[in-house]
């Protein structure tokens, strides 16, 4: 009789962000990936952090003597600074939000969750997300036991997606008594920027309805159209009466400060007793890395001008690319629809136009991981990108059936190849 695994352990799938890049790992010969599959940025992080990540033995540093110990629970105050630095140079005023650093994005995300949604186990105050949603908000729910809830946008053939109508979202809390609201202003994974209307809408939901608004603001300032920066730190009582007091944030050093790996993010809110209890919940995990804090609080001594500029260099830097690509894919793949690039580092491609109804994105994704190749200038290569049926909460007319997802994070260069391998990877498939 051998040990068995919990139903949880049993049932668990690699989320389809990691899908791709796991199969390709199992290859035996020589073929090359672009990765496009998850958003494992590529640039070097901001000047002031690398500055000291390469002298972690200076005099100024901590760690010169070897001794790394743990920090409080709730991270270094210069870490937290940091992030209330950050929110600040986006013209949002900090004076009454309480910052704890968490390792990365995703703890800050499981713990909001805890702090929000019903009992472990039951469907009470389920988290409501905006589908195509980050898998990582269904994942870690099932993981601490709490339902999710979804409203479903559609991406249109000129690439814009429709945001759910006031109607919609508030039939669903009517029917389903939601604990808070999910929103990622600069959306992953499709591309979508809500305006500030869009998140005064959401907002006034919250307080009609008594719930929490949680933003996801992972790409602040990576927006590329003609509109000032949204944040839910720009919802005030002025706007919104009693929006103050329900508003939570989750920040991290992953994608605008280039530093995916150094796993530090934190959770944001105006809630002092929410703030004190995401702390004692945090106490099981003890601390946050405390090399990563002491890179990222680099941060808390930069000006807000010269955070403006590395802002305005990053936009640049992805809205070419973006152009680039989007203008590509429709030349090479008449038909196919691609999302409109206004925010993020990411792009949803829909081949619904030019495929039957038997094509599976996961699938070809799966080709194109484990047999896929096209040679480009002597070398064979394939193209890791993720299926988009896992960021829909739908087990019928799932519309991530035909689309994927491609980040922005190979070096322009192999960016460039991307929509040739799309376009030969696609045609191989539906051949066979």
């Amino acid at each position: 009789m051998k040990a068995e695994l919990s139903n949880h352990f049993q049932s668990r799938k690699p989320s389809a962000i990691r899908m791709a890049q796991i199969k390709f790992a199992e290859r035996k010969d020589n073929v090359k990936a672009i990765n496009t599959a998850i958003g494992n940025v590529s640039l070097p992080m901001h000047p002031a952090m690398q500055k000291r990540m390469f002298n972690l033995k200076d005099d100024n540093s901590p760690f010169k003597e070897g001794v790394v110990k743990y920090s409080a629970t709730s991270g270094f105050k210069e870490a937290n600074q940091a992030v209330l630095n950050i929110i600040e140079s986006s013209g949002f005023k900090t004076d009454n939000l309480y910052s704890q650093i968490t390792n990365g994005g995703s703890q800050a995300m499981e713990l909001f969750i805890l702090g929000v949604c019903g009992g472990a186990g039951t469907e009470n105050n389920p988290l409501l997300l905006i589908d195509a949603a980050y898998t990582n908000y269904n994942a870690l729910a099932k993981r601490v036991g709490r339902k999710t809830i979804s409203i479903t946008r559609h991406l249109q053939d000129n690439g814009k997606f429709t945001l759910p109508s006031t109607e919609e979202i508030e039939e669903s809390i009517k029917k389903n008594n939601p604990g808070a609201i999910v929103v990622i202003p600069y959306d992953n994974p499709t591309g979508h920027f809500y305006n500030h209307q869009s998140m005064l809408k959401l907002a006034k939901l919250c307080v009609k309805y008594n719930l929490w608004l949680i933003s996801d603001e992972a790409y602040r300032e990576l927006h590329y159209v003609d509109h000032s920066t949204v944040s839910i730190w720009g919802l005030t009582d002025k706007e919104v009466p009693g929006i103050e007091g329900r508003r939570i944030s989750i920040e991290t050093s992953s994608k605008v400060w280039n530093a995916c790996g150094l796993r530090i993010g934190a959770l944001v809110t105006d809630n002092e007793e929410f703030h004190h209890k995401a702390i004692a919940e945090h106490t099981a995990d003890l601390c946050p890395s405390v090399i990563g804090q002491y890179i990222f609080g680099a941060l808390a001594h930069e000006s807000h001008e010269d955070l403006q500029i590395w802002y305005k260099k990053q936009r640049e830097y992805y809205w070419a690319m973006l152009q680039e690509l989007t203008k590509e894919m429709k030349e090479v793949l008449p038909g196919i629809i691609i999302s409109s690039p206004d925010a993020s580092i990411y792009s949803v491609v829909d081949v619904r136009n030019i495929v039957d109804e038997n094509f599976d994105a996961a699938k070809f994704v799966e080709y194109c991981a484990t047999q896929g190749k096209v040679n480009t200038d002597g070398e064979d290569y394939t193209l890791l990108v993720s299926p988009m049926a896992g960021f829909y909460n739908l087990k019928e007319n799932n519309p991530g059936r035909t689309q994927m997802r491609i980040a922005y994070v190979a070096k322009p260069d192999q960016m460039k190849l991307v929509p040739k391998l799309f376009k030969e990877l696609l045609n191989q498939y539906l051949d066979k």
